[in-house]
């Protein structure tokens, strides 16, 4: 599961952002070969900012720190 924003034309905010359960691509995506999808939100100057931008963690240890785990934390979103 990641959090994602749900409307690419509104502002990142609490009723805006959805949790996207891994059943099936991000509807972000664009395209239909695996491999060559693009996102749609990813030229948007506010993509920096949301969990989807750090999830392509890969954690060095089973004791490291979740960095998406962190940012939840960290900006105190409740889902």
């Amino acid at each position: 599961m990641v959090m994602i924003v749900d409307n690419p034309d509104k502002p990142i905010s609490e009723n805006n952002i959805i949790a996207h359960m891994g059943d099936g691509p991000c509807k972000h995506l664009e395209g239909n070969k695996p491999g060559e999808y693009s996102c749609k939100i990813h030229s948007k100057s506010w993509y920096k900012d949301t969990p989807c931008f750090s999830h392509g963690q890969i954690e060095k240890s089973p004791n490291d720190e979740c960095r998406l785990g962190r940012y939840i934390l960290d900006k105190k979103l409740t889902f």
